[in-house]
């Protein structure tokens, strides 16, 4: 059976930096990933993506600038299982504001792109990571 889960990648500008915040998951391999999960029911991918982010690192929509129409979807298998992500971009309104985890997380880091990369192992990752690097690069990041 197929599963589907949503997230955001969210970032912050910091001067002239751009970060992505990474939680380290307390379970299974203790891999690092945006705030995503599962959506529920008749939940939209949006609408999951935003419960997982409050859920997980405390922001609700109104702590984040929604990018419009800067989503990606990646596909990949869990245990022989496909598995189709959506990640949508927000960038973090108080670049000062604190994260408030779940008990689904140890730890948290903001981090530049290629430190992000880095940390996120998985190719899929990687990759979503660059995409929203480029559209921020493009379309947001101040000069």
């Amino acid at each position: 059976m197929l599963k589907r889960a949503s997230g955001f990648v969210i970032f912050r500008q910091i001067k002239d930096s751009i970060e992505y915040l990474l939680l380290q998951t307390s379970y299974g391999n203790h891999h690092w990933t945006p705030p995503k999960g599962h959506i529920d029911g008749e939940e939209s991918a949006y609408e999951a993506a935003l419960r997982e982010t409050e859920e997980e690192a405390g922001f609700v929509e109104d702590d984040l600038k929604i990018i419009d129409n800067a989503n990606i979807e990646i596909q990949y298998n869990v245990n022989g299982v496909p598995k189709i992500v959506t990640y949508f971009l927000a960038e973090l309104i108080n670049p000062n504001q604190s994260v408030r985890m779940s008990n689904e997380h140890q730890a948290y880091k903001w981090l530049r792109f290629q430190e992000a990369c880095n940390l996120a192992e998985y190719a899929e990752m990687q990759n979503v990571l660059k995409h929203f690097n480029e559209y921020i690069d493009k379309n947001i990041k101040k000069k």
